[in-house]
This record gives C-alpha cells, structure tokens and sequence, in this order.
C-alpha cells in the first residue's frame, strides 16, 4: 500500500521535534554605504541611532494594523502566543522610547531630531517619518527600511512561538541576562561553540582580541573541550583563552528544553570548563539556540550558574551571510538597541572577520566594550 504524504502533516512533525533556532531560515542584512558619514563621534553614533530607532518604529506600527491570521501568513507560523507577541511589542516601544531619548538629548539642529516627551509623541513623530525627505540620506532609507521590516519578521516569529519554543526573545526568570541591563552605548562580545580545533578560529579570535585590549567571553561546549583537552593539555588551552572569559554551552548542541539530560550536560560541562579553566571560568550558562525550561531557574540557582542569553545576534553562522553582511548587521543593531551581548560563533571564520572592523569603526563615539572579567 503506496502512503501519501501531505506536506502539511510533514511540515507539522518537524515542527512537532526537536526544535532548533525558531528564526527564519532567511535574515535581516543592510548595505550600509548610504549612510553619508562614519560613526567618528558620540554625535555621529546618536544620528545614526536616531535614524535606525525611528526606521525600525515604523516597522513596528504598520505590524499593530495586522490581524492574527495575516500575522501567521506574514511570520510563516501556524500558531502565534499573542500574549508573547503583544508583551515583546511593548517592551520594544519602551526600549525605543528610552534609546531614541538618550540619543536626542544634544542633537539641536542636528538631523531626525525632534525631541519627544512621551510614547504618544514619538509613535506620532515614527508615523510622519520617511528617512528620504533629507536627500542625502534618501538611499540608507531605502536600506533601512528592507531591514528593520526583515527584522522586525525575525523577532515578531520568536515572539510567536514563545514559550512553548523559548528563546532569547523573553525572560523566562528575572536573573536571566538579555543585554538590556548594560549601560547606554555598552556591549559585551560573546562566542558560542567552540573551542574550535587547534589552531582555528578560537585561538584567531582570542588573539585580536587581546590586541586590540578587548575581553571577550566564549561559550564552550563539554565535548568540544574535552577533545581538546585529549590532543592538548590544561596550559595550552589557558593559553589559548588569557585574558578572556569562558562559560558554558551544555555538553552537546543540543535544546536544552527538551532533552532528558540537560541537567547532566549542564553540570558536566560547569566542571570540566570550571576544572580545566580555573582562571578564565564564570559561572554562565548559554542553552543552545536559546532554548530552556520554563522551571530551570531554581535548579542555575542551587548550582550557583546563571543564564546568559543574547539581544544582538550576528547570524554568522548562516551560509546567506557573508562577513561584510554580519558585521553591517551587528553595527545597525548596535545602533538600534544603543547596548546588548552580541552573539558570534567561534566556529566560523565570520567573527575574526566582523569583530575587528566593529572594533575600529566604534573607537571614538563612546561604544565601551564591556571587560568579561568584571562579570565576575
């Protein structure tokens, strides 16, 4: 007897397993070149968030005119938690309200600046705003705007599915770190996956970053340090990460939401990395894709871990992206948020690529590069 089989019923099982990144298998990328000037000053950095704050706002607008069943067609679900959705649409408009504030405070006569006293203002100043209306900035508006809508899709599609995929759209416990807790113009540098092989992208990244002074934190997996350890040794590998901070990515990539022994690659991960890496170790937790148990949060409390998710993702792990994609990606993020923990892979040759341009494009407009070692 010949089986048929539905697309439907086949899209429904996949989605039904082990779920891994809940985002869309295309991201959000921007041709930054339309942009006339280069971020050399705190002015020039509060412009430019100016710019991306309100572009992402009329994004975020045009979304609330939506109903449920065009949401689903545009976010490519089949199910949306509007409770999710509509909680991370007010706290994006809060986050907006305060950046675009904090970037208006001495704009004068500069350009998109027109102060605002409230959210009724600024979403009346979002909905009169083109971006093209000044010329000179007339091709990054039609940039920007492809991207934050893209965007927008990206976050509304991780708030559709929360909770039953979670993510790092939400907390699921409030000692849980998104990146909306650092200061203004603040961002941590962070690295999942590794370590890599000897002599690859770990050891690239770890070395520009002690050169340009910057103390990133890198997310290991159990496995992966445990081959190491079995071609290497302690020194080596502490070697390898001076001057940087190593947490924990459970033993194996893996969602740990759903699998039985998460609790195990947890602690096995916690005391390998906190054994082998004494010096370098923080007591962190980064779950694969983001995702964990809704009832974690007292067993990283009776383990003295914490969890560490992200707000600015790269995406660099995506073949769709090359290096000049992610890194523009990164940047108008940083922009648009104005502070957060960047996700990178140490995997993937994009970060060694990124960070260094990241770096030298935000040495004078007031970005600080947050010093792991201070998590401590």
């Amino acid at each position: 007897m010949r089986i048929r089989v539905f697309p439907w019923l086949l899209a429904l099982c996949l989605s039904s397993s082990v779920v891994q990144a809940a985002g869309p298998l295309v991201f959000a990328t921007i041709d930054r070149s339309g942009w006339p000037n280069p971020l050399d000053s705190a002015a020039d950095f509060d412009t430019a968030s100016r710019g991306e704050i309100l572009m992402f706002g009329k994004a975020l607008l045009a979304s609330e005119a939506l109903d449920e069943k065009a949401l689903k067609q545009r976010l490519g679900v089949r199910q949306l938690d509007l409770k999710s959705l509509n909680t991370v649409r007010e706290q994006f408009w809060a986050r907006l309200l305060e950046n675009y504030q904090r970037a208006s405070q001495d704009c004068d006569a500069a350009p998109f600046c027109q102060p605002v006293r409230n959210l009724g203002e600024l979403r009346q100043l979002i909905a009169g705003f083109t971006g093209a209306s000044k010329a000179t900035y007339g091709a990054w508006a039609e940039a920007s705007k492809r991207f934050h809508l893209q965007y927008l899709d990206e976050q509304l599609r991780l708030a559709a599915l929360f909770p039953t995929v979670s993510s790092e759209i939400l907390r699921m416990d409030p000692a849980e770190k998104l990146g909306d807790e650092l200061a203004d113009r603040q961002f941590l540098l962070t690295f999942d996956d590794g370590p890599s092989l000897k002599g690859g992208y770990t050891e690239a990244l770890a070395e520009l970053l002690r050169a340009h002074e910057v103390h990133g934190l890198f997310f290991v997996l159990g496995e992966s340090l445990q081959s190491r350890l079995n071609r290497s040794s302690p020194g080596q590998l502490r070697e390898t990460y001076d001057g940087q901070c190593v947490g924990i990515h459970g033993w194996e990539h893996k969602s740990h939401s759903s699998w039985g022994a998460w609790q195990k690659s947890v602690l096995d991960s916690a005391n390998l990395a906190s054994r082998t890496l004494e010096g370098d170790y923080l007591p962190l937790f980064r779950p694969p894709y983001g995702q964990r148990r809704s009832d974690s949060a007292g067993f990283f409390k009776a383990n003295g871990l914490q969890l560490m998710l992200w707000n600015i993702d790269s995406q660099d792990w995506s073949k769709k992206l090359d290096a000049e994609a992610t890194t523009q990606r990164v940047q108008t993020l940083m922009l648009l948020w104005r502070r957060g923990i960047v996700l990178f892979h140490d995997v993937h040759p994009k970060a060694a690529q990124a960070v260094p341009t990241l770096i030298r494009d935000n040495q004078h407009n007031g970005v600080q590069w947050l010093d792991c070692r201070t998590l401590r």
